[in-house]
């Protein structure tokens, strides 16, 4: 699995691993990510299937998606943490501050009509949009776990609602996805994410 969070608290993960207390009682990192990704997987289906013009991507939508598809593996599928979390050298919006700074976030994201004008815009200021957002959930980091496969859902979601296939990312290195993942939480710089996701954008 990916490198552990440092936490301010002891009792999330199973004592001496990286791997999140689950309702299977499961501690085999290669089985808890096998299972991770069925789940996300089946989610990308059912969640594709549901689209319709009545879709709002709002912050309950961007909440469902985690809790519809982690609730069957975690107690706090769906839930916002309240404590600070770090990974490396990125540190993340503080515990005290996610709902306040989510619930701004999902309103700027509002005021651009949860970016569903975009079917006849250009590829260029689609992808500068969806930069901008992925950029700032990330900064977020809201869930105690999986944030960065649910926000990627949740941008998945948004481009085929505006005529798009899923975002193509097998382009870039997981090295180099994670470097960009890190300037946006840094140095909030959006330009690498925005070439990413402009070359994965495809009709």
């Amino acid at each position: 699995m990916a490198s552990k969070y440092q936490l301010n608290i002891n009792s999330f993960y199973y004592q001496n691993t990286n791997i999140p207390i689950n309702k299977f009682n499961i501690k085999d990192s290669n089985e808890i990510q096998d299972l991770e990704e069925t789940l996300i997987t089946e989610a990308y289906i059912v969640f594709t299937k549901k689209l319709n013009i009545d879709t709002v991507f709002d912050e309950k939508y961007y909440k469902q998606l985690h809790k519809k598809t982690f609730e069957s593996l975690y107690e706090w599928a769906g839930e916002y943490r309240d404590f600070n979390m770090a990974k490396g050298e990125s540190r993340f919006c503080q515990g005290a501050f996610v709902e306040n700074s989510s619930k701004k976030i999902f309103e700027k994201l509002e005021n651009d009509n949860y970016l569903k004008d975009y079917r006849n815009k250009s590829k260029e200021e689609f992808a500068s949009k969806l930069a901008y957002y992925k950029c700032e959930l990330n900064a977020l980091h809201p869930f105690y776990e999986l944030n960065g496969r649910i926000t990627r859902l949740f941008f998945d979601m948004i481009a085929v609602y505006n005529g798009y296939k899923l975002i193509d990312y097998s382009t870039v290195t997981p090295e180099v996805y994670i470097e960009k993942a890190i300037e946006c939480v840094q140095f909030a710089n959006q330009s690498g994410f925005e070439k990413i996701i402009f070359d994965g954008l495809n009709k």
